[in-house]
């Protein structure tokens, strides 16, 4: 770790952990997942009921690291252009203008992703690959950070699009935040009798300050034991049963970086097979592919990264 620092990963992870918290209960461990996608340059896919607090937790994140966030709200008719911008002609100066869509900010939610076009879909994965967008054969870099959280309603499927394989892929996680328990529940009702909690949210650590923590989050020193690991894990699900599409590099390289991301916030200075063990089956599952077969016997992409950490031996 760097001393020169003015402020460690574990310091600035709990810093911003509680100012979510302050708005989002009970959500401790998504919480955590989706900074550590954060602050390790992914992208997170939220997959959740509606009215679970997936906006106000971008909203939320947004505020506590002084961010510009923009929203999304993906839609049958929406088109690229309504995500990358467009350029536009000015007869007064006999020129065209480029005029930057909402994709051009720090932290963007794609909400309800799905119920877009694969057209309007597939313009995000530049961006989300390369942190840039190509608009009328220019490349246009956007802001750092970058950083996509998208939401879609895994029980309502009509006129909605599925992610392809190649989309799923760009997300470094997928998560749910799911419903809170009662005594949650009604701590949420008595917050927000006046108005909204996350208005009052307060930046706790500044972009330049999340940018410097990426960069140091990715020296965390990772064992040629944990490599190995990660790598038996990720290729364990290339050419099992039941799987039509294995998981690809880019997975062993996401269980890397949000395992350093995981170690960082615990104050360590290097990853341990428990950090991978906690972020593999979001970094992981997703990106499967299950044959008919295993998809109509019930068996789930879950389940086999669940076995497949069971059977993987762990290095010591």
């Amino acid at each position: 770790m760097d001393p020169a620092m003015t402020i460690q990963p574990r310091d600035a992870y709990e810093r911003v952990r509680a100012s979510i918290e302050s708005v989002i209960r009970g959500q401790h461990g998504t919480i955590r997942k989706v900074l550590a996608a954060f602050f390790s340059g992914g992208h997170v896919l939220l997959e959740d009921f509606p009215g679970t607090g997936k906006t106000t937790l971008a909203k939320a994140l947004a505020a506590s690291v002084a961010a510009e966030f923009k929203r999304v709200q993906f839609t049958p008719d929406l088109l690229p252009s309504d995500i990358l911008g467009l350029s536009v002609y000015n007869q007064r100066d006999q020129s065209f203008e480029f005029h930057p869509g909402p994709v051009f900010c720090n932290i963007l939610l794609a909400d309800e992703i799905n119920r877009a076009s694969p057209r309007t879909q597939s313009a995000l994965l530049e961006a989300m690959a390369e942190q840039q967008v190509s608009v009328d054969g220019v490349r246009r870099r956007l802001g750092e950070p970058f950083f996509v959280i998208a939401t879609q309603n895994p029980v309502e499927f009509h006129g909605t699009y599925p992610l392809p394989e190649a989309q799923m892929d760009r997300f470094a996680l997928r998560l749910s935040l799911g419903y809170v328990e009662g005594g949650q529940e009604v701590a949420i009702l008595a917050e927000q009798r006046g108005r909204h909690p996350v208005e009052a949210v307060q930046p706790c650590i500044g972009l330049d300050d999340a940018t410097a923590l990426r960069q140091q989050i990715s020296q965390v020193r990772v064992s040629p034991e944990i490599l190995r690991y990660m790598v038996d894990v990720v290729a364990a699900t290339r050419g099992r049963a039941g799987i039509q599409l294995g998981a690809s590099p880019r997975a062993s390289l996401t269980l890397m970086k949000t395992a350093q991301a995981l170690a960082a916030f615990d104050g360590l200075e290097f990853v341990t097979p428990d950090h991978v063990q906690e972020i593999a089956v979001d970094a992981i599952a997703h990106r499967l592919g299950l044959d008919p077969q295993a998809r109509f016997s019930g068996v789930s992409a879950t389940r086999i990264v669940q076995d497949i950490l069971e059977s993987v031996t762990v290095p010591t």
